[in-house]
């Protein structure tokens, strides 16, 4: 069985070994990493990207995660050139890494490639139905010719998977936002009121 909070699309190669570099040092601030991602852009950007377990990530949480990585990166110095470091958010139109991004987002419309073809198809894109032990279950949006819409992809045969914009995922999104704002500011009263 899958554990929930476990990442499943994981880096290949430098990707992965600046990830094993520098998730410790995320962990320890209680935030995960969701993806290391390296870019041409700007010469070579090295992008970050981090979450709370609720799955938000504010302006001064991408500042700490900065901070914790830097002297990591300073002392590994994994990149044998100079680059950009961009500490970021998911976004709306997340990467999903976890099954338990996959329970969050159930309902929702995503858009996923396997490392592997199953019956001899790589991409597929669907509602998020459910997870079921260790595998997504889709209800694609091209129906195959057998008429079955739900179709059960293994978790540890996806490469890549990412929430589509649409209308409802931007209010989902604004509502949970909202919801993690409330708690943390219930969390600080709390502990206002302890001291």
């Amino acid at each position: 069985m899958q554990d929930h909070d476990t990442r499943i699309v994981r880096e290949n190669g430098l990707e992965a070994r600046i990830a094993a570099m520098v998730e410790p040092a995320i962990v320890d601030l209680g935030f995960r990493l969701v993806r290391i991602k390296l870019s041409g852009l700007n010469g070579l950007t090295l992008q970050i990207m981090a979450e709370r377990p609720d799955g938000t990530m504010s302006v001064d949480d991408c500042e700490a995660v900065s901070r914790a990585v830097t002297p990591v990166l300073d002392v590994e110095d994994p990149i044998d050139r100079e680059y950009n470091l961009e500490i970021s958010s998911p976004g709306i139109d997340r990467p999903l890494v976890r099954a338990i991004d996959f329970e969050r987002w159930k309902g929702h419309l995503a858009k996923l490639e396997l490392a592997v073809p199953l019956d001899g198809r790589k991409r597929f894109r669907g509602e998020i139905r459910a997870i079921d032990g260790d595998a997504l279950v889709l209800r694609l949006e091209d129906l195959p010719d057998d008429g079955e819409p739900d179709i059960r992809l293994p978790l540890s045969d996806i490469a890549e998977a990412r929430l589509v914009m649409t209308d409802a995922l931007v209010e989902a999104s604004r509502k949970a936002e909202k919801a993690a704002r409330r708690r943390a500011a219930a969390n600080g009263a709390g502990s206002a009121d302890e001291a």
